[in-house]
């Protein structure tokens, strides 16, 4: 009776919680929020000031008794509260309806993607934060699947499809077979540790300490992983190491794409190793369709052909991978006995 109830106010929802950016899909009308997964707080009080977009543009201009920060850390939960306050204000922003008379009670049914690469430990935290946030029930699957899904991938067919998430903390590799991940694999390395390589290397090359928001911004206006097309440029502003002062660099595509080449390198290095312990039955059928990249990590120039060069396999990109979690994880509200087939915990109230 109270699941009735609750159903009749609430939304179901899909949420891809990332450690970079958060997308909330809402069944029956489509991705409502796309927002940065940040957050900025009082450091004394804890009371939260801003959450999303507002927050990120808070990170690194704030005073010091604020605090803006993601907390989510390589895929998992790093701040408990911090997170369950973000999805509390996104479940509220969904069920907010000016028009109605009636006050919405925000208990919806959830699915969220998780890393497939986990501990039980930080599984129950994301499901805790789901339900002190409201959740009547949170489901949880893996990104793997959820992206192979949202890719639209013949999941439950008897053939190999390898898919390769490559997200803001952690890059998920899986082949997944009959309804089921066959062989996975979950490395710590995406696209923050490109940010970072960026950073480093303006600090290196040209004593320039820039912030982790200019770093990608230059990845995303210029940043490749193979060379395609002209030469790009982009001017990046910050400090000068010796000096103190302030200071603009000009970087150019080609010294972005040495930079966070050994970044690249240990991911394509996990596809390789992934592909060499792909059963013999289902390696031919990975050869002919080919790999999949999803994520916001696939946006990045030229990655696909490097990862076709590595691998020796076609790769082509899905479509709008940067929502392919998201899309697949709602899917899921549509077919429940897919759910209850794919999902690694959940439903607990």
């Amino acid at each position: 009776m109270l699941d009735f109830f609750f159903g009749l106010f609430s939304h179901d929802l899909a949420i891809d919680l990332g450690t970079a950016n958060t997308l909330v899909f809402v069944k029956g009308k489509g991705i409502a929020i796309r927002e940065p997964s940040v957050v900025a707080r009082h450091r004394k009080t804890k009371k939260i000031l801003a959450v999303g977009t507002e927050a990120q543009r808070m990170v690194g201009k704030t005073p010091i008794q604020i605090e803006a920060f993601r907390p989510l850390k390589d895929g998992v939960i790093a701040d408990f509260d911090a997170t369950e306050a973000m999805l509390r204000f996104y479940i509220n922003q969904v069920h907010e309806n000016p028009k109605s008379f009636i006050p919405k009670i925000p208990r919806p049914r959830v699915v969220l993607g998780i890393p497939s690469g986990v501990t039980e430990v930080e599984r129950r935290a994301v499901q805790d934060a789901a339900l002190s946030a409201g959740a009547r029930e949170a489901y949880l699957i893996e990104e793997p699947m959820a992206a192979a899904i949202g890719a639209k991938l013949p999941i439950d067919d008897a053939r190999g499809n390898m898919i390769v998430d490559i997200g803001g903390g952690t890059t998920e590799i899986a082949v997944i077979s009959l309804g089921g991940i066959v062989i996975n694999r979950s490395i710590r390395i995406a696209g923050d540790e490109i940010d970072q390589a960026i950073i480093n290397h303006g600090r290196t090359k040209h004593s320039l300490l820039m912030g982790q928001p200019s770093a990608e911004k230059a990845k995303i206006a210029i940043g490749s992983a193979y060379p395609v097309g002209n030469e790009k440029h982009f001017v990046v502003r910050g400090r000068n190491l010796e000096s103190g002062l302030p200071m603009s660099v000009k970087l150019t595509s080609s010294e972005i794409r040495e930079a966070i080449a050994p970044v690249i390198s240990m991911i394509t290095d996990a596809i390789d190793e992934t592909v060499e312990q792909i059963p013999p039955e289902l390696v031919g059928d990975v050869l002919e369709q080919g790999i999949t990249l999803a994520g916001g990590g696939a946006l990045l120039s030229g990655i696909d052909k490097l990862i076709a060069v590595s691998t020796k396999m076609p790769v082509w990109i899905a479509e709008d991978p940067l929502t392919c979690v998201v899309r697949g994880a709602a899917a899921l509200l549509q077919d429940v006995k897919l759910l209850h087939k794919v999902k690694v915990t959940g439903g607990l109230k």
